[in-house]
């Protein structure tokens, strides 16, 4: 990757290559510039070795543009988004990569509400930081910085509330976590203590000397679902490095995925709140069927944590999120939040008396398959125009490149925002159906 992959919530890069702490700083700057209130600015970081060296440069410039500064140390990103409302701040600066090796670090921006910022706030962000427009402040108007201690009990509070602690104690689960140090395990710990579970966690200690690559993928989690088998675990909990993030493995060892935390956690959350629920474009169709199950309305966004929280907002949403293994509870806060996924994956289980993988074949039985092409972005509409045409039978919406919807499969089709590709994703009731529909489409593109 020769640039930096930008957002309108953040940025990532290579740290000595793309991202250092001279564009730390001035990207600190520039979103400093753009914040109204006059609250601290609450900093986190995710655990990776580059994290503090980061921390250190982002301070210093929001220090300079006359902010002061709540330093949290290491802490969950949506950890951080309970933190800015808890201390009543302007915003905060997460300090992760997600998912991305440990060459990569990265920042997140949060708004005062505690949610990943809107893409128009981001975009003046970006334009700022650009235009080198940084609020530079003399030397007796220089914000200072203070440590917070107590982290996480505002957070875990949130997350206890929700679910019947006392039903998930007494089912005294056995639970593999893994949060391949990263953030995850501060409170991970804390939350599995207080339900009751005895837990066995596997890299606690938020180093970021990640024991496998960090994305939650089947792949990369073959070695935690031999330990989920081999420590008797009713459960095995994967988050990524900033714990925004889960994918399950059931009792049996089976790489449950991560379209599936949303999914179980809407099942259980329908049965006890009505209304809206939200979803990506790009995730799985069960999210669709559950809410049309249990009669709630049911709305589509973009890509990206930001604009599932847009909509869920538009529409006073009880519950949303994203295929990635990041559920969205509003009660809890308008971020993906793996905490909330492991209390009501458990509160479920609890619930019902049945085990993961039960609970995993009661759902709505849909594969997704997905590829990618070369194509230059502005060969885009054009081949939007074909695919519509050759599926003629499908109904198109271009909200967030071009989907294409049947009864029971989807197709998507997105440009890269970092390579001269397009991405296709298609979900249908079998594999061999999924992966025929990217197929017939790149045919289509090329």
């Amino acid at each position: 990757m020769s640039q930096l992959i930008i957002s309108v919530s953040g940025l990532r890069g290579i740290i000595g290559e793309t991202l250092d702490p001279t564009i730390a700083a001035r990207y600190a700057a520039a979103y400093a510039s753009q914040l109204a209130g006059e609250g601290p600015i609450v900093v986190t970081r995710d655990g990776r070795a580059t994290g503090r060296m980061l921390t250190d440069a982002i301070r210093a410039s929001l220090c300079a543009c006359g902010r002061d500064v709540l330093d949290a140390d290491v802490a969950a990103t949506p950890t951080t988004g309970r933190l800015i409302r808890q201390n009543k701040a302007a915003g905060g600066i997460q300090i992760s990569a997600s998912h991305n090796p440990p060459p990569y670090n990265g920042m997140k921006l949060f708004s005062a509400d505690g949610r990943v910022v809107p893409g128009e706030f981001g975009e003046k962000v970006l334009t700022a930081f650009n235009d080198n427009e940084l609020p530079w402040q003399p030397h007796d108007k220089v914000g200072t910085t203070k440590l917070l201690e107590d982290t996480t009990s505002d957070h875990l509070a949130a997350v206890l509330k929700n679910v019947d602690t006392v039903r998930i104690r007494k089912a005294s689960f056995r639970v593999l976590l893994d949060s391949n140090h990263g953030a995850g395990s501060i409170l991970g710990r804390e939350l599995l203590g207080h339900l009751g579970c005895t837990a066995t966690i596997l890299g606690d200690t938020p180093n970021g000397e990640f024991a496998h690559t960090p994305e939650p993928t089947a792949d990369n989690l073959k070695g935690v679902s031999a330990d989920v088998v081999s420590n008797h675990a009713a459960v095995g909990f994967c988050q990524d490095p900033d714990a925004d993030r889960l994918a399950l493995i059931d009792e049996a060892g089976r790489y449950v995925g991560e379209e599936y935390t949303l999914a179980i956690c809407l099942k259980h959350i329908l049965q006890s709140r009505k209304g809206a629920v939200v979803t990506n474009c790009s995730t799985s169709r069960m999210s669709e069927d559950l809410a049309n199950e249990a009669g709630a309305p049911f709305f589509r966004s973009k890509v990206g944590e930001a604009n599932v929280s847009d909509v869920m907002l538009a529409n006073d949403a009880i519950f949303g999120g994203e295929g990635n293994g990041g559920p969205i509870d509003p009660e809890v806060g308008y971020v993906r939040d793996s905490f909330v996924g492991m209390a009501l994956v458990l509160d479920a289980m609890a619930e019902t008396g049945k085990p993961l993988s039960s609970l995993v074949d009661e759902l709505p039985r849909y594969s997704i398959h997905k590829s990618k092409v070369p194509l230059e972005r502005d060969k885009l509409s054009a081949a939007y125009d074909r695919l519509e045409k050759h599926f003629a039978d499908a109904k198109p919406d271009r909200m967030d490149g071009l989907r294409l919807d049947w009864a029971n499969k989807w197709l998507l089709i997105r440009a890269s925002n970092t390579e001269p590709i397009a991405r296709i994703i298609a979900e249908a009731p079998t594999a061999d159906e999924a992966a025929e529909l990217c197929e017939q489409s790149a045919k289509i593109m090329g």
